[in-house]
């Protein structure tokens, strides 16, 4: 007897994962059923643009993912680097797509409609939780041209804070607006260079976040 009431227990839980499924939740409480596959990030490495690198800018995604429920993909930091034997295009470093935000919502079929035409604004460009990034923090780092590649005569220094090694106030980096709002040119990979790379040059004092990425 209790054999059969602990499988119809079993089956009325698959059942009800089924259901929300159907119904297009995006976030479940097993990391298995997460189909979130884009985020910014909730906090920045809280050393302005030094992220350790671009290595370590992929470490930082895949452990918010992780702890978001979501660590069962390779995650990539959408960052371009420069310079001879080391450069990398943001475009080529994250996978094919589609991509989901945290709430399950497509932000972009493939790597063509992300640097065309993507469903990326305030309301859509959730972080890891879920959560909407406040208006004040919407400069986002990417180091990258709107077509999402990079040019290998510009300086690291100038684009991308010495390829995510550096908070000096000296360098910049080129970021964009993750809520496609601000006066001018608002692309959401490449809308303006920032004031430098420390913490304080910032907009925001916990600002220095940065897209992530489902690759695989």
């Amino acid at each position: 007897m209790n054999s059969n009431k602990n499988s119809l227990r079993t089956s009325g839980i698959l059942f009800a994962l089924c259901v929300l499924g159907a119904a297009g939740y995006g976030t479940y409480a097993w990391g298995q059923f997460n189909i979130m596959s884009f985020f910014v990030t909730s906090e920045g490495s809280g050393n302005g643009g030094d992220l350790g690198g671009i290595d370590g800018a992929d470490t930082r995604c895949q452990n918010l993912a992780t702890t978001a429920g979501a660590g069962n993909r390779v995650w990539r930091a959408y960052l371009s680097t420069y310079g001879e034997g080391v450069e990398q295009q943001a475009r080529e470093r994250i996978g094919t797509g589609p991509w989901y935000n945290a709430k399950g919502v497509k932000i972009a079929e493939d790597v063509t409609e992300l640097h065309i035409n993507p469903n990326i604004r305030w309301d859509t460009a959730l972080d890891e939780n879920g959560g909407i990034v406040p208006e004040r923090r919407h400069d986002i780092l990417t180091g990258t041209l709107p077509d999402g590649n990079v040019r290998s005569a510009d300086s690291p220094e100038v684009m991308s804070c010495d390829n995510w090694t550096s908070s000096s106030p000296e360098h910049t980096a080129i970021g964009g607006h993750h809520d496609r709002q601000g006066g001018g040119y608002t692309s959401w990979n490449s809308a303006h260079s920032n004031d430098g790379c420390s913490q304080d040059s910032m907009v925001d004092p916990n600002g220095g976040l940065f897209y992530c990425f489902a690759a695989d």
